[in-house]
């Protein structure tokens, strides 16, 4: 927390001051950039979300995948135009594990920072990885490449709060107590119901940049007859869904497979595993949220 709250004193620091400060005031040499290395839910996107409430504005947050989906709409320049301007940029969840995105993030962070813009970056070291020598920290480092130097590097330790002191995760429900449940929960609100391979269908034929909107106005969902899911472009729309659902706070009933065989073995064991530990750690909790109200 000092850490960060001494990087956002620097945050447009240099701005202002007109030639004479440009000629002769004091040289900004904070670094261009901040990382927090840390297991799942250990709090660092609790922290870069205050950094940026904390930092002046013009500002972005948003997580990684967000900004490779702002390159992919906008274009790779018309994007560096469009957040060169901003004082700082928070990039929630870097991912290690897609070379070209990585690369591409990397090149994109580089020209950002030369045009004086704060960065401000969380990733995930896997739960089994703590104290094996900053794992991912080392990962960031190689792929930022020339930026490395740039950076300060923050390790936050810790038990994922999502499930500290909780009770196990609850076991999915069957069919015939999904409508008592949605009513004792989600009375009055607004629920998506889907039969599970339904909703994979149709994720399919939706761009991840459109999921936000997807879920817009939801106050809950609930899926029939989960199952696990064995194609890896499934899996890694599936963890976007998550991701946005864990975003805006949205309960889950649902009933199939628990969420922690979501994913195959061979899924969690891959290059893509802490996509998919941290969404089996997202989507649990949204599950618990799901099931505070017993039927009356």
């Amino acid at each position: 927390m000092r850490a960060l709250q001494s990087f956002a004193e620097g945050v447009g620091a240099g701005d202002g001051g007109g030639l004479f400060k440009k000629l002769f005031g004091k040289k900004d040499t904070s670094r261009a950039g901040i990382y927090l290395d840390g297991g799942f839910g250990v709090g660092k996107t609790h922290l870069l979300a205050s950094l940026w409430h904390a930092s002046p504005g013009p500002k972005a947050f948003g997580t990684f995948v967000e900004y490779t989906n702002l390159v992919g709409a906008l274009s790779f320049r018309k994007t560096v135009e469009a957040l060169s301007g901003y004082k700082l940029v928070c990039i929630d969840e870097f991912e290690l594990d897609d070379p070209g995105d990585t690369v591409l993030m990397s090149r994109l962070m580089r020209e950002l920072a030369d045009a004086g813009v704060k960065l401000a970056a969380t990733s995930n070291t896997l739960p089994g990885s703590l104290g094996d020598g900053r794992f991912a920290a080392v990962d960031f480092q190689r792929e930022i490449q020339v930026l490395a130097d740039q950076f300060d590097v923050v390790r936050i330790d810790g038990e994922d709060f999502r499930h500290r002191g909780l009770p196990a995760a609850p076991a999915p429900l069957k069919n015939s107590e999904l409508s008592a449940h949605m009513k004792a929960e989600f009375d009055g609100k607004t629920v998506a119901q889907d039969e599970f391979s339904t909703l994979i269908a149709h994720l399919a034929g939706v761009h991840p940049s459109r999921y936000r909107q997807l879920i817009d106005g939801i106050d809950g969902v609930v899926w029939r007859n989960v199952g696990t899911i064995t194609e890896q472009a499934v899996a890694l729309r599936f963890v976007v869904l998550a991701d946005r659902l864990y975003d805006k706070d949205v309960p889950i009933l649902a009933s199939g497979v628990p969420f922690d065989k979501l994913f195959t073995e061979e899924m969690m064991t891959g290059g893509y595993m802490k996509k998919y530990f941290r969404a089996v750690s997202r989507l649990t909790a949204l599950a618990r949220e799901g099931q505070n109200h017993e039927p009356s």
